[in-house]
């Protein structure tokens, strides 16, 4: 595995490699199985495989605190050690902002219609930061195949149509949310959980899958009851039935559904889906 920090000399070495195909993982580091699992899939596919570790500073929020952000550079670069044929990696791990965003960088990349509900609801600004870093990696790291999570659904749709009306030549992929024994979505957020939070998490999962039962019979009525669920427990952030192509409402011609929540719990915001397709 290759290390790089500097911008000019991972950008140096790009150039130079000579290879038909390259998967991209791109991280904000403290990585869990959910982002080997990407990785992994990418080393599958690919001859060679860049991984970048950056905590972007322009999708946090007001009250977000970047500077908090887990930075676990040594012990994510163990974990990437682990995985099969890991030689093909190439970390790209940028010391610090400026290495990404230039001085004078002041181009924001914002992504219509597909931002205004779930978790584009309760971030604002977030997606637009979401998406100004990946095009920008995009641009640096030059990929034929990017891995994103289920897990950020909102997100994988959002960069998806970003690359489609920008016309990158870059195939984005979705691989499957990776979950804990008791069905829980892995996130880097569940360290900070209480071993009381931790059991009270999968409340979340739970009333998802109550949800889809009923949307596999009647879309309406799983919108009223997840409704039902957030007026009732004060936990639930958002619990949305949405078209899984448009992120909008669900008509009579939907085939796909996303059912889509966020839970928080004391300071830790959890959140999960899990995709429907329609019975004809």
């Amino acid at each position: 595995m290759q290390i790089f920090s500097k911008t000019d000399e991972f950008i140096s070495f790009r150039k130079s490699l000579r290879t038909s195909s390259i998967g991209l993982v791109a991280t904000m580091g403290n990585l869990h199985q959910g982002h080997l699992n990407l990785v992994q899939n990418a080393l599958n596919q690919n001859e060679t495989v860049i991984v970048t570790i950056f905590v972007n500073p322009k999708q946090f929020g007001p009250n977000e605190d970047f500077k908090k952000y887990p930075r676990t550079l040594s012990s994510d670069i163990e974990k990437l050690k682990s995985l099969e044929e890991y030689n093909k990696i190439i970390l790209f791990c940028p010391e610090s902002p400026r290495e990404v965003y230039p001085e004078g960088h002041s181009t924001e990349i914002e992504v219509k219609n597909l931002d205004d509900s779930l978790c584009g609801k309760n971030r604002p600004g977030h997606f637009k930061g979401v998406c100004t870093v990946v095009h920008r990696l995009f641009q640096l790291t030059k990929p034929h195949i990017a891995y994103f999570g289920q897990k950020d659904f909102q997100q994988f749709k959002i960069i998806e149509k970003m690359t489609l009306d920008l016309e990158i030549p870059i195939k984005i992929k979705m691989i499957p949310i990776a979950r804990d024994k008791d069905g829980l979505a892995l996130s880097s957020r569940n360290q900070y959980l209480s071993k009381e939070h931790r059991i009270q998490a999968t409340t979340l999962k739970n009333a998802l899958e109550n949800i889809v039962t009923i949307a596999q019979d009647d879309f309406r009525q799983a919108i009223g009851l997840a409704k039902e669920r957030v007026e009732n427990d004060k936990r639930f952030q958002y619990i949305e039935v949405l078209d899984a192509h448009t992120l909008k409402t669900p008509s009579m011609e939907t085939k796909n559904l996303v059912v889509a929540g966020a839970f928080i719990l004391g300071d830790t915001r959890l959140i999960d889906n899990i995709l429907l397709n329609l019975k004809d």
